[in-house]
C-alpha cells in the first residue's frame, strides 16, 4: 500500500510498541482520566504536527489549532509547548471544568455551528468527538469552512462496530446501542455516561470516507487507523472488514 506524502512522517511513527502503550493506557479513561488523556494528548500532538509536516514542510510553530470537543484542555499544554496557539471549543460547560483545568482561550460553542470565522484558522482537529454527534457530518462541514485555504482537517473517531464503539457499554453494543445502555445500568445502578442515542451514535468507517470524497471545500488527502502500526493500515481500504477492525479511522484533509 503506497503511503500517501502527507502520512509519511506519522507513519514512522505508528509502530507496534506505540500501538501497545496507547491500549494499555485505554483502560484508564474513566478511572484515571490523567493518564489516559495524557497519553493521548502527547500523542496526538505528534500526529497533528507530523501530518501539518507533511502537508507544509513546517512544524507548529505560529499556527491556530482549533480542537472541536476539547473537553477540559488536556491538549492545551502539549500545543503550546509545541508552539501553537490551541483554542479549545466545547459544547458542555460540565465538561469544560471537568479536570479543574483553566485553558486561555477556550470556547464554549457548538461543533454543528462554530463560533468561529471562515478560513479563520491554520488547523482543525477533532478527537473522538464525532460519535457522540448526532450530525457529525455537519460538524464535519463546519471543521472545514472554519479552516484557511490550504490548511489542515484532521477527523478522528471512533467507530461503531469496533471493539470500543460502545465506550462502556461495551462490547454489549453488538447487540444493540439500547440494549447495552439498559445492561449497563442494571449492572452498575447508573446510566452510562456515553448514552446511545443521546450522547453516543452509530458512526461508521464508509459514512466518514463517503464524506470526505464528497466534500466540496476540501481536498481528500489520506484516511488510516489511528492506533494501529502502519502494518496494519491496509485495512482501511477493505470494505466490511475495515468496520470491525479500524476501531479509530482518522480523516485527512486540505482545505481548498
Amino acid at each position: 500500500m503506497t503511503t500517501p506524502p502527507v502520512t509519511r512522517r506519522f507513519g514512522r511513527r505508528a509502530t507496534l510498541k506505540r500501538s501497545f502503550g496507547l491500549l494499555s493506557d485505554f483502560r484508564h479513561e474513566q478511572t484515571a482520566p490523567d493518564l489516559f488523556y495524557g497519553t493521548l494528548a502527547r500523542d496526538s500532538v505528534e500526529l497533528i504536527g507530523d501530518l501539518y509536516g507533511g502537508l507544509t514542510e513546517s512544524d507548529l510553530t505560529g499556527t491556530t489549532v482549533l480542537d472541536v470537543g476539547g473537553g477540559p484542555g488536556y491538549f492545551a499544554d502539549v500545543f503550546q509547548q509545541a508552539g501553537a496557539r490551541y483554542v479549545p471549543v466545547e459544547p458542555d460547560p460540565s465538561e469544560m471544568h471537568a479536570a479543574g483545568l483553566a485553558v486561555g482561550g477556550a470556547v464554549r460553542g457548538s461543533g454543528l455551528a462554530l463560533p468561529f470565522r471562515t478560513s479563520s484558522v491554520d488547523i482543525c482537529f477533532s478527537s473522538n468527538v464525532a460519535e457522540h454527534v448526532s450530525e457529525p457530518w455537519a460538524m464535519a462541514d463546519e471543521m472545514v469552512r472554519v479552516t484557511k485555504p490550504g490548511g489542515l482537517i484532521v477527523l478522528s473517531y471512533t467507530l461503531w462496530w469496533g471493539p470500543f464503539g460502545g465506550h462502556e457499554t461495551g462490547p454489549w453494543h453488538a447487540l444493540g446501542g439500547e440494549y447495552a445502555a439498559r445492561r449497563y445500568l442494571r449492572k452498575n445502578g447508573r446510566e452510562p455516561k456515553n448514552r446511545y442515542g443521546v450522547s453516543l451514535f452509530k458512526v461508521g468507517a464508509a459514512d466518514g470516507l463517503r464524506w470526505a470524497r464528497r466534500a466540496p471545500d476540501a481536498d481528500f488527502l489520506a484516511a488510516f487507523p489511528r492506533y494501529h502500526p502502519r502494518w496494519a493500515w491496509w485495512m482501511v481500504r477493505v470494505p466490511g472488514l475495515r468496520e470491525f477492525l479500524v476501531s479509530n479511522l482518522v480523516l485527512v484533509m486540505r482545505k481548498h
